[in-house]
Order: structure tokens, then sequence, then C-alpha cells
């Protein structure tokens, strides 16, 4: 459990459940290292530190964090205790990255930007035709990402045949020419797609399996995993098997991190391409 009487040059953490093998935390030191910033990063798990979400994030300015980054499943929560400037931040309805200042929490959403530039660093063309499966914190901003980028139409589907519905909404409240439509049979909703993305915790450490079964997969360009623990997911092996172009979640990763730092730090110059060298070279994060 991480001590709450620290004082490095920038204590953040990481909220969030099965966390253990996050690499956040290594990330973020890395890039503290370039400007010559000792950084902490706790990974703060509710149940192992005995108290509920809200109680948790309550504390964090009084335990002197700068700021947190939120993952699954709380980032929906958090965004209704920040103040997010950015309209888009708003309308995703969700925020993974959390900034305290004097004048209250703050809240951006770096899966989005993040999303948005994995994307255009693997692919030249828009996206086409999308489905996405899972439309909870990470889904709504895979799905406004994917409005950016201009796909031709955005498949949702959700367990919650609600929460698909709200998203479907908030997207065409955007007033982009995205077709939207919400399924229920993923199998039926790939049909056609250019894009499967998983937006669920599906194929992560301790939730196994694949939100799509590979036959299912033939006929579509490329895939995109949110999940990066394991970055060879069950749903990425599938797809590459199909001949489908990959981008694996530590990406997203990657970039949501580099986007997040830039808030943390006051927007520290980072050499982006001596970071991800230096997570490739580094040992899975022992703490």
């Amino acid at each position: 459990m991480p001590s709450p009487d620290a004082t490095p040059g920038l204590k953040l953490g990481l909220i969030g459940d099965n966390i253990a093998r996050s690499r956040a935390p290594l990330l973020h030191r890395l890039a503290g290292e370039q400007s010559g910033l000792a950084v902490q990063y706790d990974r703060l798990v509710p149940a192992e530190m005995g108290e509920a979400f809200d109680i948790l994030f309550g504390k964090c300015p009084a335990r002197r964090y700068r700021g947190i980054n939120v993952t699954y499943p709380y980032k929906e929560r958090a965004a209704k205790k920040v103040t997010t400037a950015d309209p888009l931040v708003a309308a995703i309805g969700a925020v993974n990255t959390v900034l305290f200042d004097a004048d209250g929490p703050q809240g951006f959403n770096t899966d989005y930007s993040g999303f948005v530039a994995a994307y255009r660093a693997a692919r030249s063309t828009p996206p086409g035709i999308a489905c996405l499966i899972g439309t909870g914190g990470v889904g709504r901003a895979l799905a406004f990402g994917l409005l950016a980028l201009g796909a031709e139409e955005i498949r949702l589907l959700d367990r919650d045949a609600a929460k698909a519905e709200t998203l479907a909404a908030d997207l065409r409240a955007a007033g982009k020419p995205t077709r939207i439509s919400t399924w229920t049979a993923p199998a039926e909703a790939a049909k056609g797609a250019q894009g499967l993305l998983n937006g669920t915790p599906v194929g992560m450490v301790g939730h196994g399996g694949t939100p799509l079964p590979a036959r299912h997969m033939g006929g579509a360009d490329w895939a995109f995993d949110a999940v990066y623990t394991p970055v060879d997911t069950p749903f990425l092996q599938d797809a590459q098997a199909n001949g489908l172009q990959v981008i694996s979640g530590f990406e997203l990763f990657f970039w949501q991190g580099v986007h997040a730092w830039d808030h943390f730090s006051d927007g520290r110059p980072l050499d982006q391409c001596a970071l991800r060298a230096a997570l490739d070279a580094a040992p899975a994060d022992p703490a």
C-alpha cells in the first residue's frame, strides 16, 4: 500500500481494479527521469486500501497527489467529480486523467486523444465501418475517437443495451455525418465492418476470453484492442491470423500516458522515442 506521507518531486497515482501489472508507474517514472524529476506513482486499488472509490478519490489532494490516472471500472464515476473545461470531454462522460488544483479536480480524457494518435500512427486511411464492442469508459473514448477520425459508421454493442443507446445518442448529438447504430449480436455487427474494436476488459489478465470469435473476423481490415496486459490478447491473435492489421492496446497505453504526462508535468518536454525505447528495454514493473 502506498504511503500518503511520501514527498517526491511529483506524486501521482492510478486508481483502478486489477492493476497489479500496469506499466503506468514505470512510464511516468521514466518520463520524469528525462526532466530530472523524481516521480512517485502509486497503484491505488480501493479494495486493497479499504476505501471506497469516492473516499479514496476525495482524499487524494490531502495526500498531496498532483494528479491521478483512472482506469476500469471508475472512469465514468470520476467524470462526475471533476470540472471539464473541454466540451468534448464532457460529452464523452468519462475521464482517465485528473489534476488536483486549487480550484478543485480538473478532468481530461487522454484515452480519446491517445487512441486517435495510435490510429494515425498506424493507418493513413479513415476507419470505415467500425464495430465497437463495449461502451463503458474506454469504449466511449474510442467511439468519439472514431468520430474524430471520420468513421463511415460506428456499430455499438454492449451487454447493457441501455449504455449503448445512450452513447449512440451522445454521438449523434455531435452532428457529424457518421452513421451510428446499436446492435445486440457481435457476429452480426462484425459483418461488413472494416474495423473491429474491443473496448471491454475481456482478454485482460483476470478476464480471459475474447469478445468476438475468430470465425467472424474474416473480411475486416484492422483490429484494435484496448487491453494491453497482455499485449498479445486472444482477440488480436485471432485478428492477425485472419490477416487483419492489428493495433495493440500498448499503443493506446503509450499515447494516453504521453498526453497525461503533459498535463501532470505542466508541459515539460518529452522525448517520445526515447521513452518508448526505455519502456521496451525495461523489465516488467516489479511494484
